[in-house]
């Protein structure tokens, strides 16, 4: 259905990067999602009050805060499409995480009042009544959740949007959890035994912690998360590609929304380059990677040797140095200064998160090693950056 509706909605309705497609998808499934919900919610209501059972009316107002959290779905989908101004100028794509975390909040909601609610049921526990009919509407609301997951997954994955996940990570729970409903129903209906109240519990569980698990995915984009491995990667390959660019460090993204990416790096270049064309490839560079990854590119250019041998030596071993120490280390920006009675060796240090020395530790035991090379020579100015991998 979504597919079919899109044709007719959304112009150029396969350009997925498009960031009007996007939020034209974001509104089309919050607006389908509401329909359906109000649907489920009359539907299992009618069911709940027919048959007495607790567990099938909380699952109807579970697809009513459903309805709800569709509805947040497509305000944040609109609000986050809305232009950059004075007092927002990175946009408002950020909204898009911020209705995926209201959703997300009224998930735990619901699962904490299932779970109360289905306690007091099994501390008074009353018979429930089983029809046809209710067995059908039971079957038809698990069809429909299993289509909305199905929906809201695929296009969250086209999309790229942690809000239409979240959507799908909810559609699961409820899938889950109305087949939860329908076994104790036809349990209760066979065998006489009443466990209303325990599958109750057991829904109520199951949507706490998709509640949890969506949170997360929600809040760490609002934190400021690393960015995904593949990206980095992809922006390594594009700035190395270039000649001039000897290497690359200090690399920063920040995400402002779904295809509102910021980033900053340094390139080092040849200390003894032209300056102009050095500029204008650095120029090249900010708009390829503007145009292959739809983002705000700024370079800074670091001048390093490149042509001094006994600098080229140097910085060698003290690679090796820095790998003995971890191989997950990397040295860049390197400058030897001689002095009278020494050599000062200045560089920095790219230490990943995931190396457990601190950045003492680190600038402690190079030092001592560089100190220990060729008689005390050598002494080291280090500054550690933390990166990403």
């Amino acid at each position: 259905m979504i597919t079919f509706l899109s044709r007719f909605f959304i112009k150029d309705y396969k350009d997925y990067a498009s960031p009007k497609v996007r939020q034209s998808y974001g509104m089309l499934c919050g607006a389908v999602g509401i329909a359906l919900n109000i649907f489920l919610f009359l539907g299992k209501w009618l069911a709940g009050m027919l048959s007495g059972s607790i567990a099938i009316t909380a699952d109807a107002f579970n697809n009513l805060s459903d309805a709800g959290s569709s509805v947040i779905t497509l305000v944040g989908f609109k609000l986050s499409g809305q232009k950059p101004d004075t007092e927002h100028p990175f946009g408002h794509g950020r909204m898009e995480y911020i209705s995926g975390l209201l959703v997300s909040v009224a998930v735990l909601i619901m699962g904490f009042e299932l779970i109360r609610s289905s306690i007091d049921k099994i501390r008074t526990p009353e018979p429930i009544e089983c029809s046809p009919i209710i067995i059908l509407v039971l079957a038809a609301s698990i069809l429909v959740k299993i289509y909305m997951y199905t929906y809201n997954r695929g296009i969250g994955h086209k999309i790229d949007s942690t809000a239409m996940q979240a959507t799908a990570g909810d559609s699961l729970s409820d899938t889950a959890a109305t087949s939860l409903v329908l076994l104790a129903t036809i349990i209760s209906q066979l065998t006489g035994l009443i466990l209303d109240g325990w599958f109750g519990v057991l829904v109520g569980i199951f949507i706490f912690y998709t509640g949890i698990t969506t949170m997360k995915d929600t809040i760490d984009p609002l934190l400021g998360q690393a960015p995904e491995k593949n990206l980095v990667e992809e922006i390594e390959e594009i700035v190395l590609a270039h000649p001039l660019v000897h290497g690359m460090h200090d690399l920063i993204v920040h995400d402002y929304g779904p295809g509102r990416l910021i980033l900053s790096l340094h390139a080092e270049v040849p200390e003894h380059g032209d300056l102009l064309i050095i500029h204008d490839e650095i120029d090249n560079i900010e708009h390829e990677l503007q145009d292959k990854l739809n983002c705000s590119a700024t370079i800074h250019i670091d001048p390093i040797v490149t042509d001094n041998k006994e600098v080229n030596d140097m910085r060698t071993q003290i690679e090796e140095v820095t790998h003995n120490l971890d191989r997950r280390l990397s040295i860049h920006d390197f400058r030897m200064v001689e002095g009278p009675t020494h050599t000062n060796l200045i560089f920095d240090v790219a230490a990943p998160f995931e190396c457990k020395l601190t950045n003492v530790e680190i600038t402690n035991l190079l030092k001592e090693r560089i100190r220990n090379m060729d008689d005390g020579n050598y002494c080291a100015v280090i500054q550690i950056d933390r990166v990403y991998f």
